[in-house]
Formats: structure tokens, sequence, C-alpha cells
């Protein structure tokens, strides 16, 4: 999920590459192809440690698992990054003092269009909920092959309708493991990683949406 979400962000940004400057739609339509190719290759996984926490409040899964399987996710955020900067490599050189520093980290980690924390935590928070309840209510379909693309579609529709503020995360592992990768990779005179935004927004709004949609799932989907 990261590899094509994260390549997209390159290839929109970076200098040198085929698609520069082929905007949101293109960005937010690759992501969501990219869940659904996600979702189809690993079947019934949770890719976000979100929905990791709606499965422990409804009874799911166990804090034992939840832990760890939130670490990989963030790890595999980590890694995905770092294999897209060595895929993009030479499209960053050619970006270095061309293409602002905060531009190049927002290739890996969400950013509010507009600074208001309260705000973005509930744009984060809504964007969630919506998200984590859907894919509830979508899992229950039953015809083979319909979860992952009505997840895509989902996600596209969240991007276009609700990621303007915020760049909807809605994920720790989407934001916090690429966040981490643009920390520790040789990325020339790079950005501050503002950490103080990622903890508070793409890091803890996503579990407060988690909340609601387990809340909406229980009463009133009956799970």
């Amino acid at each position: 999920m990261v590899i094509f979400g994260v390549g997209v962000h390159c290839d929109v940004v970076l200098n040198d590459t085929k698609y520069q400057g082929s905007g949101h739609l293109f960005a937010i339509t690759t992501w969501a192809f990219g869940i659904t190719i996600s979702l189809i290759i690993f079947g019934n996984v949770t890719l976000n440690p979100a929905m990791a926490f709606v499965q422990v409040l409804l009874g799911h899964m166990t804090w034992l698992q939840f832990f760890p399987t939130a670490l990989v996710q963030i790890l595999g955020g980590v890694i995905g990054s770092c294999i897209v900067y060595v895929m993009y490599a030479d499209s960053f050189k050619s970006s270095y003092g061309h293409i602002d520093n905060v531009t190049i980290r927002n290739i890996f980690a969400t950013s509010p269009a507009v600074r208001n924390l309260p705000r973005n935590f509930f744009v984060e928070f809504f964007a969630t909920f919506i998200f984590l309840a859907s894919i509830l209510a979508i899992s229950r379909v039953q015809t083979p092959g319909v979860v992952p693309i009505a997840v895509g579609l989902l996600v596209w529709a969240i991007g276009m309708g609700l990621g303007g503020p915020t760049g909807f995360a809605m994920n720790l592992a989407r934001d916090m493991g690429p966040r981490i990768a643009h920390a520790i990779l040789p990325i020339k005179d790079k950005a501050a990683s503002d950490w103080q935004y990622g903890l508070i927004v793409p890091g803890v709004a996503p579990f407060a949406g988690a909340i609601g949609a387990a809340l909406f799932a229980k009463f009133y989907l009956g799970m």
C-alpha cells in the first residue's frame, strides 16, 4: 500500500519523473487502487492500526495481538518508503534546490493545508470514523471480490471529499512509517519531521475515530 502511495507522490512532485504535476486526482486514485490490490493479494487483513484497534474493541483481537500487529504495520510503512526512495533516488537528486524541502517531506508524511490542530484533529477523527465504519459495513457483503473493490472506492471517495484539509491519513502506519523513513533517509537539507503534528493528528485521531466506528458497528450494525 505504501509503495503505491509514496510512489505516486514521488511521481507527482519530483523532477525527472514521467508524471510530474499530474495532480491530486492522479495521486488519490493510485492510493485507492493500491489499497484494493493489497486487499486482493493478502485477503482479510488489517492495513491500519486503527482498524486493528476496532477489532480489539469488538473482541476479535487481543491486546497481545494488537501491539505487534501495529508495530509491524508501521515497520512496513518504513520499509515501503525506503524502497520507493531507492527507486526514485535520481529524481530526488534532481529535485534538491528546486523543490521546497517541506514539499519533499510531504511526499512521505501528511500535512494540513491550514494548520489548526483542533480542526485538523477533528477532520482526521471524522474521516477515520467514516472509513472504518464503512469498512465494517462493507465486510458483511458475502459476494467474492466485492470487498477489496468497495474499500478502494471508499478510499477514493474519502480522498476526494474529505482529503483537502489534512491529506486523509486515517492510519498511523501510513503516516508514521513514511515519516520515520523521511527522518532516517539521506535526503539533502531535509525539513523538520513535524512530530507534533504527526503524533497528535494522524497519530491519535484515527484511534478516536476507531472508537466511534466500534460503537457504530456494535449499536447500529449489530456486530
